[in-house]
């Protein structure tokens, strides 16, 4: 609300009692009449009376780069395209106007819009879903287990106090404690190093969601194009000719000596109102700001590309009349004073709107030569006029005409007002034709996104057909495609006789839209795999957005202008531009482009799929020592066998050894088929699965506890307790009062002996789970590919294992560990039994692996792929 507040102009000009007072914005009220002039933001929604050439920038509401004129006639009962209607918070860039107010504030459709951005409820992101189910799952079992056991301890006859620790230590043993740090830096390392390719993550958990996109819909005028008018094509000497509109200027050359183009480029050089700003001499051309109207910039960077110098070449034809282009007659006039050869006086230069600059021409110059306008040529103008319109090109004539020297000679005073100089007769000399370009970066983006399953549909306020053609351009509509239209059209039949279902695209009119059921909107988003939703208002891209949600898609909504805001706000997670995009869409959005670049969606989506693998990866790393350290507690009561890993060692493992290789998984690279895969469907594909728990605590989470138990006994038995003599000694083992407990081999043991090789065991029991962690960190790197494939390129996973591994040693051998946490130092053999434990889970899961990629969708794939 606050960047709203940014777009409230500050004062109004109103007329009360007769007197023109400069008020306050907010102090406005209905009925009001005010004036507003060239340069202005409109301070409330106005009901035009009066008009001279007033014009609105409409863009930041609808998203059209053109600016709108405005006057009292009422033209369409859309109330945005009607042109009695300006709006709050737009600026006016032509001309002056009187109109009355009809709404203020909250009621604005600036503040209806606001009201839509400030009202949505977002709900929870993916990954926090996925979080929250994982802690129910986990805080489950470990509830369960301790409860479960704290009765069994209690009905086999321990005191009360004992049981209440067992309850502890399985509750401790089975939550994994590092997990909240390893999530917040997975998402912050991938927010960093999205920051570097120009994406700013405002939310961190937005990343994720990023990945698990199945449906983007991006606003067109200025996210999948260039938001700056550029000339396209070009008609003259009977040619349709393209013009370069990348944005670097490397695609075509045409030939500038053409006698066509010399006539063309003069016109448009001289019949234009368009100036650069001062001090640019420097930036490129097409980068270079313009005072002045969209197409007239597009025409003046045209021609300056071509010849340069247009502003010196204008400052020798002085301007000597002009009629302004008003929206009556759809033309603007220019005479100059000229010296040239072939212009001994006054030219004459027009431009306007094609129909009806060709029916004021009589002759027509191709070749450099005029010729005179037949029929024929009007056959032909038609044809060029329509394939270039088809194109979804904003086209405009161009015609001039040389006056006679004898009938206006020099100092003549032209009129502007009662025309004394005429305006029918003249010579055509082409059409240039205007288009929005797509940015160079988006038709390869919109390919990735295709084959990493995602659909891309275009919401734009634009234009139908002009959407159709970009749409077209960037392979949101792919070859081939065809519209219910384009199928009527081919078959030469009705368009209702055509099946929808035949179309794969399909171009939807926001007028339409609101005539459309839930369900028919519905229809269209399953049936059609490619669409484009063209004069959608704010509150329908909401309801686009809202669809595609209903149908289970994850949405991402990508969008520059204050239109957009709403469905931003909406979407699982909104992409706003950060050089193009307004205060208020960046507000809403979760994260910004820096670059306004498209093409970063894609590596968006690439980071988020990965991090909801490493996360995968890391959980599963994490989980698998639960079993060596629950199981200890399990055979401690069941057994009645001294205890073999104490809580502080428990926690040695889930807050020391374990915390830094769980992390390094974050550094980890993607595997090959991270974009080549479909998005994942947030209902079946979770973050923990039962395949994940069954692969961490059932397998190799049992081989994990098996090493330790067999650390334990060998420990033991050199002792001088065998294993067999274990079981049921616990009582007495713990007693105070025994002080001569015998072995095997009848030695005594005091109590205070029989702790300290306790205690010990509980050392060895910790140093092997680090040493069969070692190989569950390397299997964990892949969830499918050979580590082989893969490789040791992770240096923090690398630098993970040596961690954890000088961190045992260093809390075995360091002196007063025995009196802290009860640490003892261990001969150094006892290091060894678990290491064939350790490989044998390596082999394990190589094997595992090998059959995933063997049989894909095999036996081995559905139950143990996580």
């Amino acid at each position: 609300m606050e960047s709203f507040a940014n777009m409230v102009p500050q004062y109004a000009l109103c007329i009360r009692d007769g007197d023109k007072l400069n008020i306050k914005a907010e102090e406005l009220t209905m009925g009001d009449v005010i004036e507003v002039k060239f340069g202005d933001r409109l301070p409330a929604d106005i009901r035009v009376v009066e008009a001279r050439g007033f014009k609105v920038d409409n863009s930041s509401l609808t998203g059209e780069s053109e600016p709108q004129s405005r006057g009292p006639e009422y033209t369409h009962e859309n109330p945005l395209e009607t042109k009695n209607l300006a709006f709050f918070s737009t600026n006016a860039v032509e001309g002056t106007c009187k109109g009355i107010v009809v709404m203020v504030g909250d009621n604005t459709v600036m503040g209806r819009i606001a009201g839509l951005a400030s009202g949505l409820d977002t709900g929870d992101t993916p990954i926090a879903k996925e979080i929250a189910h994982f802690i129910h799952l986990i805080t489950g079992v470990a509830v369960f287990l301790g409860v479960t056991f704290f009765f069994i301890a209690f009905v086999l006859g321990y005191h009360w106090l004992d049981a209440v620790i067992f309850l502890i230590g399985i509750i401790v043993a089975n939550v994994p404690e590092g997990l909240l740090a390893t999530v917040t830096v997975c998402l912050t390392l991938t927010a960093k190093r999205m920051a570097s390719k120009n994406c700013l993550v405002k939310n961190l958990e937005a990343v994720e969601t990023l990945g698990s996109t199945s449906t983007i819909c991006s606003d067109k005028t200025g996210t999948l194009t260039q938001n700056r008018m550029t000339v396209a094509h070009m008609w003259f000497d009977n040619k349709i000719i393209e013009a370069d509109t990348t944005e670097d200027q490397s695609g075509t050359t045409m030939n500038k000596e053409a006698a066509g183009w010399q006539a063309l480029k003069r016109v448009a050089a001289l019949c234009n109102r368009a100036e650069f700003k001062v001090g640019q001499e420097n930036v490129p051309i097409l980068k270079r700001e313009v005072n002045g109207d969209a197409s007239e910039a597009a025409l003046l960077k045209c021609v300056e590309l071509s010849e340069g110098k247009v502003l010196d070449y204008r400052a020798e034809r002085k301007k000597v009349c002009e009629i302004p282009f008003n929206s009556t007659n759809k033309y603007q006039v220019s005479i100059h004073e000229c010296s040239d050869a072939d212009v001994p006086g006054y030219l004459l230069t027009m431009k306007g709107a094609p129909e009806r600059i060709l029916d004021r021409c009589s002759t027509i110059v191709i070749d450099g030569v005029e010729t005179e306008l037949t029929e024929e040529w009007k056959t032909l103008f038609n044809e060029a006029y329509m394939e270039l319109g088809g194109l979804g090109e904003r086209v405009l004539g161009f015609c001039d005409f040389n006056l006679d020297k004898e009938k206006f000679p020099e100092g003549f005073q032209f009129n502007p007002e009662e025309v004394n100089f005429p305006l029918d007769g003249l010579r055509f000399v082409g059409l240039m034709s205007m288009i929005d370009p797509p940015r160079a970066a988006v038709p390869d983006a919109v390919t990735k996104c295709r084959s990493a399953g995602i659909k891309v549909i275009m919401v734009t306020g634009d234009h139908p057909i002009t959407a159709k053609a970009i749409a077209k351009s960037v392979g949101i509509i792919s070859e081939g495609n065809e519209t219910v239209e384009d199928i009527a059209a081919r078959l030469n039949i009705p368009i209702a006789e055509v099946n929808p279902r035949d179309a794969k695209a399909a171009v939807v009119h926001g007028g339409e839209l609101k005539d459309l059921s839930e369900d028919q909107i519905d229809e269209i988003l399953i049936h059609h795999t490619e669409i484009v939703f063209a004069r959608t208002s704010p509150q329908q891209k909401l309801i686009i957005v809202e669809g595609c949600q209903r149908m289970g898609a994850i949405v991402a909504v990508t969008g520059d202008g204050v239109n957009d805001s709403p469905a931003l706000k909406k979407a699982d997670i909104g992409v706003a531009m950060g050089i193009a995009g307004s205060d208020v869409s960046k507000q809403a959005a979760d994260m910004i482009l820096l670059d306004d670049n498209f093409a970063s969606i894609v590596t968006g989506v690439e980071e988020g799929r990965l991090i909801f693998d490493n996360l995968k990866k890391s959980i599963a790393y994490t989980l698998t020592s639960n079993i060596p350290e629950i199981s200890p507690f399990l055979l401690f009561i069941l057994a009645d066998i001294p205890l073999p890993l104490g809580t502080v060692t428990i926690l040695c493992i889930d807050l020391g050894t374990d915390m830094l290789p769980a992390i390094s998984m974050a550094y980890e690279e993607a595997e090959s088929d991270i974009m080549k895969r479909q998005p994942r469907n947030p209902f079946t594909d979770k973050l923990v699965n039962e395949r994940l728990i069954s692969m961490a605590y059932g397998q190799i989470g049992m081989i994990q506890a098996s090493a330790g138990f067999f650390v334990y006994f060998v420990i033991l038995a050199e002792n001088g307790f065998l294993p067999q003599d274990l079981f049921g000694i616990r009582k007495r083992w713990d007693s105070k009062s025994i002080n001569d407990l015998e072995d095997s081999y009848g030695q005594e043991w005091t109590y205070h002996d029989r702790k300290v090789l306790e205690f010990t065991c509980h050392t060895a029991f910790f140093v092997s789970i680090v040493i069969v962690q070692w190989a569950d960190l390397i299997i964990c790197k892949t969830r499918k590919n050979s580590v082989f494939t893969q490789g040791m390129k992770n240096m923090m996973l690398n630098f993970g294992l040596v961690f954890e591994t000088a961190l045992a040693a260093f809390l075995s051998y360091t002196p007063g560990m025995d009196k802290g946490l009860r640490m003892y130092p261990l001969k150094l053999n006892w290091w060894f039994p678990a290491l064939p434990f350790s490989i044998l889970i390596f082999i394990y899961d190589e094997i595992r692996k090998y059959l995933l990629r063997r049989y894909p969708g095999g036996w081995v794939e559905q139950e143990t792929y996580y």
